[in-house]
């Protein structure tokens, strides 16, 4: 889906028409927000978003793995599986899934960690519990009441905040706003840019904590681009942001293209981004979350060695309150569930 434009714009005459459809709409995601969810007798940490596309969700995920495991947890990731056909619960396999099967992002997550795709979150977790999960760890599912969450952490990018913050049709809000602040419990704001400044304010007026973090591109993605001229594309929430990355890490971005998040990349158009790079003697660079996708497609084998994978991590500035936030959840959430067994 491509974000339509007046989302991130004033208040307009189409979100004024749309406003009745966002009314009803938030009113029925408002009522489910509300709801108690099942207990999975293991701590949930929930990565989400208040808003449609994307903010920066699963570096922040990958982060918290690393954090999870530095702390001796096995964290296994819950997704939906967003454009994969399998409803699952499926151990995603980078060797029998692509992301046809599984989805563009549990795909490149399980590069490194173990994941587990299900539309029924329920039976997602039995899965995950059954590969030894101490921690489940949700990419996504703020918004969807079906598993009681230990620890919501969302995300929100510093420099497009949350655009019109009209409920969807009429703005990207997956929710009315007010509910989705009371049941935050971390705020994750990445990059800079002041226009999530009144979400930080608002959180931390309740007394929770405002996590800063940026994106560190990997030094060995930057080296392997030193005087090259590429030709950047992504099908991703925010594909500006990946360009302004590529730039502020000193690559020379010749051309750019930019295709709706989760975009199905065909054999045609990636021929024609070869065609264009061997035309003009650029490099094909791209997120790994697109490169991820684009295996599904109907292309020669030998494209892939023609595309480079611009890979990042997300680095936050204050990583000891993090560690202090995420330790005192995992404590309280056992302690909480070691009295409900009781």
């Amino acid at each position: 889906m491509r974000e339509p434009a007046f989302w991130y714009r004033p208040p307009s005459l189409t979100s004024h028409l749309l406003s009745p459809l966002a009314a009803l709409y938030g009113a029925v995601a408002a009522r489910r927000l509300a709801g108690s969810g099942f207990d999975a007798g293991v701590p949930v940490f929930c990565v989400g978003n208040y808003h449609l596309g994307g903010a920066g969700k699963t570096p922040t995920v990958r982060a918290l793995a690393d954090l999870l495991r530095d702390l001796g947890e096995t964290p296994v990731v819950l997704s939906r599986g967003y454009g994969g056909r399998l409803r699952g619960p499926v151990m995603v396999d980078r060797i029998r899934h692509i992301a046809g099967d599984v989805g563009d992002e549990p795909l490149m997550l399980a590069q490194t960690l173990a994941v587990v795709v299900a539309h029924d979150r329920i039976a997602g977790v039995a899965l995950a519990r059954s590969q030894g999960a101490s921690v489940i760890l949700m990419d996504d599912g703020f918004q969807n009441p079906a598993l009681a969450k230990d620890a919501a952490l969302i995300v929100i990018d510093g420099r497009r905040g949350l655009g019109n913050a009209g409920v969807f049709p009429a703005g990207p809000l997956r929710a009315p706003l007010a509910p989705q602040l009371a049941r935050t419990d971390a705020l994750v704001v990445i990059g800079d840019g002041a226009a999530a400044e009144p979400i930080a304010i608002a959180i931390g007026a309740q007394g929770k904590p405002v996590l800063r973090a940026h994106l560190e591109p990997d030094a060995a993605s930057v080296a392997q681009l030193a005087g090259q001229r590429v030709l950047a594309f992504a099908g991703i929430g925010d594909p500006g942001r990946f360009f302004r990355t590529l730039r502020a890490a000193g690559v020379d971005v010749a051309r750019q293209r930019a295709f709706a998040d989760h975009h199905p990349f065909s054999k045609a158009e990636i021929e024609a981004l070869l065609a264009e790079a061997a035309r003009d003697s650029l490099t094909l660079v791209t997120t790994e979350k697109d490169l991820a996708r684009l295996a599904a497609a109907s292309a020669p084998p030998a494209w892939a060695r023609e595309v480079v994978a611009f890979k990042v991590a997300l680095a936050f500035d204050d990583a000891a309150a993090l560690r202090k936030f995420v330790t005192e959840r995992l404590f309280s959430a056992r302690e909480r569930k070691f009295q409900a067994g009781r």
